[in-house]
């Protein structure tokens, strides 16, 4: 490495070989001609012979510059393309994060259809509640639940976090639940749930008293849906998510009215990467796609 020239010296050879023009090849680098000599300069003296031959009004390559010429174009030719190459497979893979409840309640089912109208662009998800690092983690963007975002990034809502109780038809019947209170009755599947103290205050119902033996926390919507479908008890789930187990006749939603605290389901990535074509792309798609869940 130490016997090769300053890359600047050969950039401009290759510029203005290709161009034979100093004047040209200074508008393609962004240089004043007069920098382009230098280099030039610099260049002859390491190789020890001129490159170019200076005649009134153009330039020509000399015999050692004619030599040289096509070894440096072919060089720079394999930079472009092993570049390029790896600017395609950047550019034609998005790196995804998302919170497990989108990404099983809504992410799975849907990708599919950014692939079908985006076939350029392959995406990897990693469901995952732990907080991306963008600026640390390979990760090009996410979908967060947040009340804020974090400074430095863009955020777009797909979904208020709103919450209702949810159980199974089974369970409506056996505790005859007629109108909110009657829920004070049935088994929480997490009874320090701060959505159910929210939810039964917006209905008028005194919160209930937090049990004083052990109980069981689940940890995430998905496993509390999962117990509220098998009939385990009553569980604050966010309604548009489980629209299919409704349908089904897996849960219930026994009162329309929903409670929210503020959280919402953005698609979020840093500001420095707002003009990236595939998170453009993503973006462009997953805003409408999730417009039903905002009605």
């Amino acid at each position: 490495m130490s016997s090769l020239p300053p890359l600047a010296a050969i950039r401009a050879f290759e510029a203005v070989a290709r161009h034979l023009s100093f004047t040209k090849a200074a508008d393609e680098l962004g240089m004043t001609q007069a920098a382009v000599s230098y280099q030039i300069k610099i260049l002859e003296e390491r190789v020890g012979a001129p490159l170019f031959l200076r005649k009134p009004r153009q330039i020509a390559l000399s015999e050692t510059g004619a030599r040289l010429a096509p070894d440096v174009s072919t060089a720079f030719e394999t930079l472009r393309d092993a570049f390029a190459a790896s600017r395609g497979r950047v550019e034609g893979l998005l790196s995804l994060s998302s919170v497990p409840t989108f990404a099983s309640h809504w992410l799975a089912a849907n990708i599919g259809l950014f692939q079908l109208a985006n076939p350029d662009i392959a995406v990897r998800v990693e469901s995952s509640a732990h907080l991306v690092d963008f600026s640390g983690e390979e990760f090009d963007a996410g979908i967060r639940a947040a009340t804020k975002l974090s400074p430095g990034l863009v955020g777009h809502l797909l979904l208020k976090a709103e919450f209702a109780p949810m159980l199974s038809p089974r369970l409506v019947e056996e505790y005859q639940v007629r109108e909110p209170a009657d829920l004070l009755r049935v088994p929480q599947i997490t009874p320090d749930d701060p959505w159910l103290c929210a939810w039964l205050e917006l209905a008028g119902v005194p919160s209930p008293t937090t049990p004083n033996r052990p109980f069981s926390r689940l940890g995430s919507q998905n496993l509390e849906a999962a117990a509220a479908i098998a009939g385990r008890g009553v569980a604050m789930l966010t309604p548009p998510f489980y629209a299919e187990d409704v349908a089904a006749g897996r849960l219930v939603q026994p009162f329309p009215m929903n409670g929210w605290d503020g959280h919402g389901y953005y698609f979020v990535y840093p500001e420095a990467r707002r003009n990236s074509p595939k998170i453009k792309a993503f973006r462009d798609w997953i805003v409408p796609a999730t417009a039903t869940l905002r009605t």
